[in-house]
């Protein structure tokens, strides 16, 4: 068992003995915020009961690769990054840093800043520098279309990290994989989570960055799942470009404060990042930070997300990506790539991390994926 989740096996079994007393998974032991004890959709409200407590598992033995190619050493690779202020983007560019330098390749992380403008001058100066492989981490390939076509043509492998809607190869754009969770799966137990904590009865806000199609697409799915309950209310769907987050955000959250009050009593962002920067306006506002609305962060899962989530401080849960995982199997990715392999065809499972079973931990990621990739690579 990963060492940082030795405490969460004893979180985990008194939460079923909770359950098993008549307390619901990840609801704590206060029932106010529910607005009546009667299901708001006896059916969805079992599916996603039944769907949470499977995502909630604390253990997480490594089911990816354990075969492929023996590394190719001497490459050099370039992670352009959507922005650095992005936790998620940051902490994949870590993993692939840490696993590049296992192979005794070069790499190289370029600052998008989170603007078309940036983002392509990024990947004209990843062109400039002749890498044998480029990764486009968290935004959308088509900003730099005539980039990646110029990188196709040069015959320089491209790897995603949330730039395609699906995981694996891309055809348009052409990418050799797309690292991600299946997005379905992460909109799905976010909303789950939701319908499940509140009984069937919850009054939701859904954040978003709508110029970003794979999170904007994410939250569709999210608004679609929570659709299936009906004691469940969207009551808004907002639009915040996340380089825009840290400057909108308390205006945003006064104002909706405002408009709906005691009735906002859950959210959903497609990044964790909203919370971050939505805290001092609802700590302004007098809010609990362990009170409603209970936020749930449908990715990515970095430390300060564990953070609040450990501390419930205005999060009380996240659906983390294994960032540091997932750098790795960027750099297995590239390895099959420069060896002429298929791309793995691995993608991460789904999980919920909450104050109840993450053991105090700042990351998820599968047990013994360093010593699996390792292994794999001969080093």
């Amino acid at each position: 068992m990963h060492p940082t989740r030795k405490a969460a096996v004893t979180a985990a079994a008194l939460l079923v003995m909770a359950t098993a007393s008549g307390c619901e998974s990840g609801a704590g032991g206060a029932e106010s915020h529910r607005s009546s004890a009667t299901p708001g959709c006896p059916t969805a409200l079992s599916r996603a009961k039944q769907a949470v407590k499977k995502a909630e598992a604390v253990n997480a033995p490594w089911r990816g690769p354990t075969t492929g190619p023996k590394a190719v050493h001497g490459k050099s690779v370039v992670y352009i990054a959507q922005t650095l202020t992005n936790p998620g983007v940051a902490g994949v560019a870590r993993g692939v840093q840490e696993a590049a330098k296992i192979v005794g390749w070069q790499a190289r992380t370029l600052n998008g800043e989170g603007t078309p403008e940036g983002l392509r001058a990024a990947f004209k100066r990843a062109l400039r520098l002749k890498p044998d492989g480029i990764v486009i981490s968290g935004f959308d390939p088509g900003v730099a279309a005539a980039e990646v076509k110029k990188a196709n043509s040069e015959g320089i492998p491209l790897i995603g990290w949330h730039a395609a809607p699906a995981p694996g190869p891309s055809k348009d754009p052409q990418l050799f994989s797309n690292i991600t969770s299946r997005v379905e799966d992460v909109a799905k137990i976010s909303a789950d989570w939701i319908i499940a904590r509140s009984n069937g009865r919850a009054g939701v806000v859904l954040f978003t960055d709508a110029t970003v199609p794979f999170a904007k697409r994410k939250s569709d799915l999210i608004k679609k799942e929570l659709a299936t309950c009906s004691g469940t209310k969207l009551l808004s769907y907002t639009n915040m470009p996340i380089p825009q987050v840290n400057r909108r955000s308390i205006g945003e959250v006064r104002s909706l404060l405002s408009r709906f009050g005691r009735r906002w009593t859950y959210s959903a962002a497609i990044n964790d990042l909203y919370f971050q920067h939505a805290a001092p306006a609802l700590r302004a506002a007098g809010k609990d930070g362990a009170g409603a609305p209970f936020n749930i962060g449908a990715g990515d899962g970095d430390p300060s997300a564990f953070q609040r989530v450990n501390g419930k401080e205005f999060q009380a849960a996240t659906v983390p990506e294994p960032l540091s995982e997932q750098g790795w199997q960027i750099v297995d990715e590239f390895n099959r790539a420069f060896s002429d392999a298929p791309e793995s065809g691995y993608v991460a499972p789904v999980h919920i991390a909450t104050a109840a079973n993450s053991g105090g931990a700042l990351s998820w990621d599968s047990e013994g994926y360093r010593q699996a990739y390792r292994k794999i690579w001969g080093d």
